[in-house]
């Protein structure tokens, strides 16, 4: 059963943001749990099992990847050791004792999916697989606030204690995708590798880079116990969506359901902009402003309707009174009194007229007084 969750974890000074929503329609899929997000705010499109615990096989290498490039040092030399060169699964054929720049291992891992290239990596930044997953796992859930993943070695071969969940992955990648290097690397198609174990021309096992219209990555996963796990992100326009399905039962059935999903994001959703500084009222009065510009998609066709509660939460729903959009506003501050003395306080040139108009005043008043005088003892 599908569920439709509109999330955006996007939160910037006193702004937090975040909703919920259910679809009527949402695309059959074959896979046991996928997830689609907006890639700049982190958006859920779409949603089926997205926090159910998964092996991820392979897509595992997508935390490895970003962790390499953020902790170590991509021009250094790293020296393949006996275990990791004898790790089981893909491999880029590396040998003991070789000495391979970091940054070449990323791309054997990354691209051609090299079991070998990871735990070489893992070795060489944190002395150990068991110790580089254990910092990893931390490093991430306080990088990208995911809640049910741990992994327990870099390359995704199976253990019972090695998981994580369709959502997390999406987080994960959203975060990753962010650095230039991780993105570069994983949008190439084609790589020459020489190694001292091989000279060869790496092809990206991720067939939708050639396959589907603005494909940018990301990574493909398999093993038996996992099944089919891909990870993909695309972009036309201005929108880059992420979509993570886990568990199909052939690679052709994952791809599949990864293109359902990207078109479904395209094709049926619309983009929102909430304007910095927009007010809006509450029934008790208040007055409650965005930050700044916020952005937010809604099902093509709904017509979206705006209330604030008195705590300040503007909720968006559809004209069914599903729930779209959710965001905890700011209220405008109130005007102190000093601020009101001081908008109070006359410039130089207002008192200058304000001393003149008296000064006319006075004399006026006083050649009117002096003429009733006159009158006066005239009359008397």
């Amino acid at each position: 059963m599908w569920a439709f969750l509109v999330c955006v974890f996007f939160v910037s000074g006193a702004d937090k943001l975040h909703a919920d929503s259910k679809p009527e329609h949402a695309p059959p899929l074959h896979s046991e749990a996928a997830v689609l997000i907006d890639a700049e705010t982190g958006q859920v499109l779409a949603d089926k099992n997205g926090d159910r615990k998964m092996y991820p096989a392979s897509i595992t290498k997508i935390a490895t990847g970003i962790m390499a490039l953020e902790k170590g040092d991509s021009g250094e030399k790293v020296t393949v050791s006996k275990n990791a060169a004898e790790v089981d699964g893909t491999s880029v054929y590396l040998l003991e004792g070789e000495k391979i720049e970091l940054h070449q291992l990323v791309e054997g891992m990354l691209i051609n999916s090299g079991n070998d290239a990871g735990t070489a990596v893992a070795e060489h930044i944190s002395g150990s697989e068991q110790a580089f997953s254990r910092e990893m796992t931390e490093y991430l859930k306080e990088k990208t606030g995911i809640t049910t993943t741990s992994f327990t070695n870099p390359h995704g071969l199976f253990s019972e204690d090695h998981y994580s969940t369709a959502e997390d992955m999406a987080r994960i990648t959203q975060y990753a995708m962010k650095n230039d290097d991780f993105r570069e690397i994983v949008s190439t198609k084609e790589l020459e590798w020489k190694s001292e174990g091989w000279d060869t021309q790496l092809r990206n096992h991720h067939q939708l880079l050639w396959d589907y219209e603005g494909a940018t990555g990301v990574k493909n996963g398999y093993v038996s116990e996992a099944g089919f796990t891909l990870v993909t992100s695309a972009k036309r326009g201005n929108r880059e969506l992420i979509a993570v399905v886990m568990k199909a039962d052939s690679a052709q059935r994952a791809y599949e359901d990864s293109v359902q999903l990207l078109d479904f994001g395209f094709d049926k959703w619309k983009e929102n902009v909430l304007e910095k500084g927009e007010r809006f009222q509450s029934p008790d009065h208040s007055i409650f402003v965005t930050g700044e510009n916020v952005t937010f998609l809604s099902p093509e066709q709904a017509e979206l309707e705006r209330t604030v509660s008195d705590e300040g939460m503007l909720n968006v729903t559809d004209q069914k009174g599903n729930h779209i959009f959710t965001a905890e506003l700011v209220k405008e501050r109130a005007k102190s009194g000093m601020e009101k003395k001081k908008r109070a306080e006359p410039s130089p040139k207002a008192e200058e007229e304000r001393q003149s108009v008296w000064k006319t005043w006075a004399e006026y008043s006083s050649m009117v007084a002096d003429t009733l005088y006159y009158h006066l003892q005239y009359i008397l």
